[in-house]
């Protein structure tokens, strides 16, 4: 995206952060120093951070500080974004040119942090500064440390755009590990899991600009809430997040989109589940038709070769009892969107009456083990049965 730093939030800032600049100075210098020839892939920049650092906040300095200074702003492609591109090529494509956008920026890093064993996410919102809200996305990093989640912005460290479009190297230590609670001023996730607050903002207070915290709303448990986003498997994880998304307020057209994507992206992903289940169904329904034929087949020959009795029986109690699971687990199929509705209406119908053909030719069976041995060949008429 496009960025200007607002004055107001580096004046505040410049004094704060003044004697983390000299903290971090000798590891600065140390990462600035690393060869050109270790930086060609994710893991080379972590296996070099990992044998010349020792502590976390060192690890994730180093990562941070070699992201924000060696990776230059891509002013000519900031809206030329592919969205089909998966995280490992935009973060390949940007370790080669060295040159990328927020999300490159925030990929690399994410995925540095990772691989030194931190946990980091990247968190994709909006920005504003200057009293206007941007009108592009932006993509950031949140990191856990020592217990506590912060922000980390490499892409605004690294400089700045200036208004005639020229990028600006410039490292800027703001925007690394900022506390929450200030970063919120510039800094709107979609999702406000990632704004690491106990009292959230909604989209309509961004963009008011109104940010102090206000304990007169519910408080909000977002360590919990992490820990149980990211326990659920990824479909739910989606759902989730858009739920929030609009219960902060879809007050801008970033915010419509994100959550229009996520919503489709959900509808895609019920469709291929709702797909694979119909297609495993299928299957065991296909094995259990065989398994029908091959019973129907065995009594045209009037049972011969001559079985026992349990194993006659288990002949159709088997694909019996696989037509009865078909039938749960068909019920069971959720999120049925109009494509797959005739598809699963024609299997469960077929299962109906394969289970009522199946419970036809058990009682058959159980008429016929009844019998003695003389009375079984009466039961046999000269009707050739049909299978499917």
């Amino acid at each position: 995206m496009k960025f200007l730093i607002a004055s107001f939030f580096l004046l505040s800032s410049l004094i704060v952060n003044a004697q983390a600049v000299n903290q971090y100075e000798v590891i600065d210098k140390k990462v600035a120093a690393m060869p050109d020839s270790l930086s060609k892939s994710t893991s080379l920049i972590a296996n070099y951070i990992q044998n010349n650092f020792k502590t976390n906040d060192e690890k994730v300095r180093a990562a941070f500080y070699w992201t924000a200074s060696k990776i230059s702003y891509d002013v000519q492609n900031m809206y030329a974004i592919n969205f089909n591109e998966t995280k490992e090529q935009k973060i390949d494509k940007t370790l080669k040119s060295k040159k990328g956008v927020c999300i490159n920026y925030a990929e690399i890093f994410n995925d540095i942090t990772n691989k030194l064993g931190v946990k980091s996410v990247v968190i994709e919102g909006y920005t504003r500064q200057n009293g206007q809200a941007s009108y592009t996305a932006h993509a950031w990093c949140g990191v856990k440390m020592n217990e506590d989640w912060f922000v980390f912005d490499p892409t605004w460290a690294s400089g700045y755009v200036t208004p005639k479009g020229q990028f600006v190297k410039k490292f800027n230590p703001i925007y690394y590990k900022a506390d929450p609670v200030k970063i919120i001023i510039s800094h709107m996730p979609f999702d406000y899991l990632w704004q690491f607050l106990g009292y959230p903002i909604s989209n309509e207070m961004f963009l008011a600009g109104q940010t102090k915290t206000n304990k007169s709303q519910p408080a909000f448990d977002y360590y919990t809430e992490i820990e149980k986003y990211e326990s659920l498997p990824y479909i739910d994880k989606l759902i989730s997040s858009a739920q929030r998304i609009e219960l902060a307020g879809v007050k801008n057209a970033l915010v419509f989109d994100r959550l229009a994507h996520k919503k489709d992206e959900i509808q895609v992903l019920n469709h291929n589940k709702t797909s694979e289940e119909f297609n495993a169904i299928s299957a065991q329904f296909n094995e259990a038709i065989n398994q029908y034929n091959d019973f129907i087949n065995y009594r045209n020959r009037k049972f011969t070769p001559t079985y026992t009795d349990d194993i006659i029986k288990e002949m159709i109690e088997t694909p019996r009892n696989t037509f009865l699971k078909c039938k749960e687990a068909i019920s069971n199929i959720k999120n049925i969107d109009d494509s797959n509705l005739p598809l699963v209406k024609n299997l469960s119908k077929s299962i109906d009456n394969s289970i009522v053909l199946c419970d036809e030719q058990l009682a058959f069976v159980k008429d016929y083990i009844s019998k003695s041995k003389s009375q079984r060949k009466a039961l046999f008429g000269q009707r050739t049965l049909l299978g499917f």
